[in-house]
């Protein structure tokens, strides 16, 4: 379990606003509807949510990509940037996104919405230190901490992650040290390096923020980039991050609560590699 403290705790290492908390407002709304507070504020003292103005979204054709329109006005983000997809697919998506809400409007039910806002509100001024965020969990991946016991777990984790990390070490030059129980390893230098190299090549801002997403969520840049690289699909490397939380529903039930929590991060998750693959 020090492994899931270990990913929980450092998600916040970072100063811009994390791809996973939701902005204040995720688009441009008429000046009668703007609400006072961001979304968890709102609910907690009962200011109505804001309702739907717009009856179509779209992808049209902009510089960088496909731009939000809504009933053909461009869509801007919370810093009033225009709202962009890298894609047609992507730029598709998000248009999906937009065009399933319901009579009122609920961020949470945003996910890429609120991933693309922080790329282009948050990534794209900080691409520098957002890759050396994600390499900062390099150096402390959750695959390299591994479990003395119970042998399920142990097992459990050799199965999913060894081949994780054979392939960074195949496909990038990134031969990394483990350890047991939560001691703190230092990895060598430069396995760290080959790690920064491969971070760089990221496209920024959306897939950079994506990377950053994934890796947050995950607490594994190895997984992150082996989710860019196609070396993993989404399934595996949700289930590669959560290999001691599965193994500890499966020896003490499942917990209602977290399988809530988890749930929630899942939708943050498949928003990020949907991105990122994209």
């Amino acid at each position: 379990m020090a492994a899931l403290t270990r990913r929980v705790s450092s998600g916040r290492r970072l100063g811009y606003r994390p791809a996973m908390t939701p902005p204040p407002s995720p688009f441009d709304i008429p000046d009668g509807q703007k609400p006072a507070a961001p979304d968890l504020v709102r609910r907690a003292s009962k200011t109505p949510a804001p309702k739907r103005f717009w009856r179509v979204a779209a992808a049209e054709p902009v510089e960088g990509g496909y731009g939000l329109t809504l009933d053909g006005r461009p869509a801007r983000t919370p810093s009033r940037r225009p709202l962009y997809a890298p894609d047609l697919i992507s730029g598709e998506r998000l248009a999906a996104e937009w065009n399933a809400v319901g009579e009122t409007i609920d961020p949470a039910d945003m996910p890429l919405t609120r991933l693309i806002n922080s790329a282009i509100d948050g990534v794209a001024d900080r691409a520098a230190e957002v890759r050396a965020d994600i390499v900062k969990y390099a150096g402390s991946d959750l695959l390299c901490y591994r479990a003395a016991e119970p042998e399920k777990l142990v097992a459990r984790q050799t199965e999913l992650w060894d081949p994780v990390l054979r392939w960074a070490r195949e496909r990038h030059g990134a031969r990394l040290a483990l350890a047991e129980g939560v001691m703190f390893v230092s990895q060598p230098p430069e396995a760290i390096d080959a790690i920064a190299a491969a971070v760089a090549t990221i496209p920024a801002p959306h897939a950079l923020a994506a990377l950053h997403s994934v890796t947050t969520l995950t607490g594994s840049a190895i997984l992150a980039l082996a989710l860019f690289d196609g070396h993993l699909d989404a399934d595996a490397a949700w289930a590669a991050a959560h290999v001691d939380e599965d193994v500890q529903m499966q020896i003490w039930g499942e917990d209602e609560e977290a399988l809530a929590r988890r749930a929630l991060r899942r939708r943050e998750f498949d928003a990020a590699a949907f991105l990122l693959s994209s």
